[in-house]
């Protein structure tokens, strides 16, 4: 058992609490992982907040993390200790229908343990002050150590920064994957962008490597304007600016509505504005956001039977073992972004304040 730091949710609506855990050392077909980074995302957030209908506590959250595997149980074969690895909220087993399924990276072989918060034996590897701590996505990245499935570690190159690719455990990846995979952008293409935060910006950064010559970025903080253009945006709007809904806007600035439109905020609301951007007849919205339980999305049908196309994705439709070293290789090849999606860099013992910073647009 190994005694470390970590960030414990004691319950719903109270900012994370830094104590010492127990790690309990990893059974069969698991993996005990020494954290080196970890990024904050609004998913941790969303659990947080106690409105995710999944959310379990006491919980260490995080799913952004990259570190060196401390050991491994019996029968891993894939990673050994020492490895540089990015654990994976989304796993790839390689077995279920899933994952044989060319159309979807939605692993299924651990799906329900992991949405209650134990490992798949059903226990968790969490102790503090003798409660049992819930694990959360599978992942738990806001701890010093931590155990995840063998099916959910990527090994990955050993030189890379892990205070960068960290970050391609979940909101660069996700954006990044949504326009080259979801959308399957083409050159020449117009793009909109809903919601300008990380995972905003790495669709940014898709449709632009895609070849797309016209991308709006759209976000009623202007502030985040100059970093969009940084990353591709040919222009940004905000929808406060007009008295006409921002569906309206973008129909009339691109001759009839964008090709392509990404939803990466998780509000219904825009989704239907950005599935209405969409240019009749062969316009594509995607939605990225993850809206809160129980929402609905609503437009007319007419919308769809005139030719839009709505479509959603998680995690990018990365397949995550196989695909998440190799986006670590086209980071340390210049061939995507990294390190400009990080604004601040604070020690773990300041973690609340990371979710302020990020609560505050900066």
């Amino acid at each position: 058992v190994i005694k470390c730091k970590a960030a414990v949710a004691w319950e719903a609506g109270k900012p994370l609490s830094i104590e010492e855990v127990e790690v309990a050392p990893p059974k069969a077909h698991e993996v005990r992982i020494k954290i080196v980074a970890t990024a904050v995302c609004h998913t941790d957030a969303y659990t947080l907040s106690g409105a995710d209908p999944e959310g379990c506590f006491p919980v260490i959250l995080g799913h952004e993390g990259a570190g060196i595997v401390e050991s491994v149980g019996e029968g891993v074969t894939k990673v050994k200790k020492g490895d540089t690895v990015i654990p994976l909220y989304i796993p790839q087993c390689g077995e279920c229908k899933f994952c044989k399924n060319p159309k979807t990276n939605l692993c299924q072989k651990i799906r329900i343990t992991q949405g209650k918060g134990v490992m798949p034996d059903g226990t968790s590897r969490f102790t503090c002050k003798g409660k049992q701590i819930f694990h959360f996505m599978g992942t738990s990245t806001f701890s010093e150590y931590t155990v995840v499935a063998d099916i959910s570690v990527a090994k990955i190159d050993a030189a890379a920064p892990l205070d960068k690719v960290c970050l391609l455990g979940c909101g660069i990846s996700t954006g990044y994957g949504a326009a080259v995979n979801t959308a399957k952008v083409e050159p020449g293409s117009t793009c909109a962008v809903f919601g300008l935060g990380g995972v905003g910006l790495a669709v940014i950064m898709g449709c632009k490597i895609a070849g797309a010559s016209r991308i709006i970025g759209i976000d009623i903080n202007k502030d985040k304007y100059a970093k969009a253009k940084e990353f591709g945006a040919t222009e940004c709007i905000s929808p406060q600016d007009s008295t006409k809904p921002i569906q309206e806007v973008l129909v009339e600035m691109t001759d009839g509505g964008v090709d392509y439109s990404f939803e990466c905020i998780g509000n219904v609301g825009v989704m239907r504005a950005a599935l209405e951007a969409c240019h009749k007849g062969w316009g594509l919205s995607v939605i990225v956001g993850v809206a809160a339980a129980g929402q609905e999305i609503a437009t007319r049908p007419f919308q769809l039977v005139t030719g839009r196309t709505w479509k959603g994705t998680a995690f990018g439709g990365w397949k995550s073992v196989d695909n998440v070293p190799k986006l670590v290789t086209e980071y340390m090849s210049k061939k995507i972004k990294v390190d400009e999606f990080v604004t601040h860099t604070l020690p773990f013992n300041k973690i609340n304040e990371a979710f302020e910073l990020m609560h505050s647009g900066k």
